[in-house]
Order: structure tokens, then C-alpha cells, then sequence
């Protein structure tokens, strides 16, 4: 019998042997009386005994947690090293490709902020593929950058300036992405546009 199980025993017989005790106690004046070591004994082993294998049980259970955490962790890691190291080559077996792809000569194209207002001087930018920069003239007082996106996600970003120049580059395969100013607010006022890489 294992310790759950007397654990699970030993609770019942104890909730049950008080409520017989109770209701003889409210039964019989003179109880316990003479019986009263007897009672007390009784209950002593009960509580002990409950105790010692609800201690016991929350030991096993613990343990058996462990173990369980242990197998899925060992599961976690085999399934992860498989996904990964096929994921890995699949990875380097398209990088080449894209960067086939990439391979060209790029270019280098002109960006500026307006002096007055939260805009760029254009919102369509067109580049051939390969290493391309920005080169970003900001004329004005207000802070801007400018980044380069696709499909929401952050290829590059230069940093932010006033009254300078800065400039941003990446290696693009052929397709669109977003030039935009990253400062809170600007892109929604209208600071970004189209750059296609063809």
C-alpha cells in the first residue's frame, strides 16, 4: 500500500471517529471518562499517522514531479535538437539562395525630411538589389530617423537626428519595403513610403 493511499485511509477514518466522538460527547455527560486516554491515544495515532503520510505522500508526489519534469525536459530537448538541426540546414539551404538573390549592385539613394513638416521628400524609393543605402538629410529642429521594414519587421535603422545627416544600409533581395520614421507618431502623420527593390 502505498502512502497516498493510506494518506487517503487515514483521513476519512479520523473525520468519521470525530464526528463519533462528538455525537456520544453530546449523548453521554460522563464521556469520556474512564475512556479518555483511550480516546486521546486514539486520536494521537490518527493525527500522527495522518501527518507522517500526508508528509510522506506530498514527498512522492514531488518526487514523481520531478521525474515527469525531467522526461519533458529530456523529450523537449531531443525534439528540439531535431527540429533545430533540420531547421538549421533547411536555414543554410535557403540562405544561399537569398543571398544569390541579394547579390547585385545595390545602391545609394537620397532621403530628406521636410524642413517644415513630419514628411520625407518622397514616399517611393527604388533600388536594385544588393547593398543598399539611405542616405537621410534632415534639415529641421524635430527629431527623425529612418528605418527600413518589411512586412512589419525591422531590417535597419539609422539613428535619430536633427539638423544632420545619417544614412542606413542593408542587403535586400528583390521585393517592397517600407521606409518610415520610427519616432512615436510620425509614420502615422504620414513620415514613411514604398521602396521597391526590382
Amino acid at each position: 500500500m502505498d502512502n497516498a493511499t493510506v494518506f487517503y485511509v487515514i483521513g476519512p477514518v479520523l473525520a468519521a471517529s470525530a464526528v463519533v466522538v462528538s455525537f456520544i460527547g453530546l449523548r453521554v455527560e460522563s464521556f469520556p471518562g474512564r475512556f479518555a486516554p483511550l480516546v486521546f491515544l486514539w486520536f494521537a495515532i490518527l493525527v500522527g499517522g495522518a501527518t507522517t503520510f500526508a508528509v510522506l505522500n506530498g514527498k512522492d508526489e514531488q518526487e514523481a514531479r520531478a521525474a515527469e519534469v525531467a522526461n519533458a525536459g529530456e523529450e523537449f530537448t531531443e525534439e528540439e535538437k531535431s527540429p533545430i538541426g533540420s531547421g538549421e540546414a533547411e536555414g543554410a539551404g535557403e540562405a544561399k539562395p537569398e543571398e544569390a538573390k541579394a547579390k547585385g549592385p545595390g545602391g545609394t539613394l537620397k532621403l530628406a525630411a521636410d524642413p517644415t513638416q513630419i514628411a520625407f521628400d518622397t514616399t517611393t524609393l527604388t533600388s536594385k538589389p544588393g547593398k543598399v543605402a539611405i542616405d537621410f538629410d534632415n534639415p529641421s529642429a524635430l527629431e527623425h530617423d529612418v528605418a527600413i521594414e518589411q512586412n512589419g519587421k525591422q531590417i535597419a535603422i539609422s539613428e535619430t537626428i536633427a539638423k544632420g545627416k545619417t544614412s542606413v544600409s542593408a542587403d535586400l533581395t528583390p521585393g517592397n519595403y517600407t521606409f518610415l520614421c520610427t519616432v512615436p507618431g510620425h509614420a502615422e502623420a504620414g513620415m514613411e513610403g514604398t521602396l521597391t527593390v526590382k
